[in-house]
């Protein structure tokens, strides 16, 4: 774990044990091949183990070019993301992370919450190396996200989805 100021100049304590997260995810998930039940899970365990996740989900490829709400912790998510627009939509198109610090400043943000300041977005790939979804993590925070979340968050996705 590695503390970090907060807005009000405070240290942060609370920030995510990746290794813990990762442990429990495995002993939660294991020999489950449903992906609608490990999404679930995961959204779970993600978004209660930072205070920096204010929203927490995943959207799931139904179509070509086509994302819908999937399993989620939050207020309500925007129900369909075409691949053309937003965060999660240039996550899924690029099959790349993208880490957003300020969203107001990403061309074609989807505003699906005011409260929304930053978030990482992360491909979700099967064991055909084909995206499946996205992670999708808001925070009200500015500039909540960092390379160490980008890192750990592909691991467990891969770890996770990658059977």
């Amino acid at each position: 774990m590695r503390d970090r100021i907060d807005e009000g100049g405070r240290e942060d304590a609370t920030r995510v044990d990746y290794a813990a997260l990762r442990e429990v995810c495995a002993s939660l998930a294991g020999g489950e091949e449903d992906d609608v039940a490990l999404m679930a899970t995961l959204a779970c365990e993600i978004h209660h183990s930072d205070v920096r996740f204010d929203w927490t989900g995943f959207y799931r490829v139904v179509a070509p070019g086509l994302l819908k709400i999937g399993p989620y912790q939050g207020g309500h998510g925007c129900l369909v993301i075409p691949f053309g627009r937003g965060v999660c939509g240039a996550a899924a198109r690029t099959g790349a992370v993208q880490i957003v610090p300020e969203v107001e400043a990403f061309p074609g943000h989807i505003a699906c919450a005011a409260s929304t300041r930053s978030e990482i977005v992360l491909p979700v790939f099967d064991a055909a190396g084909a995206v499946i979804g996205v992670l999708d993590i808001d925070s009200d925070r500015p500039d909540a996200f960092d390379a160490e979340d980008a890192r750990e968050l592909a691991a467990l996705l891969s770890e996770t989805f990658g059977r």
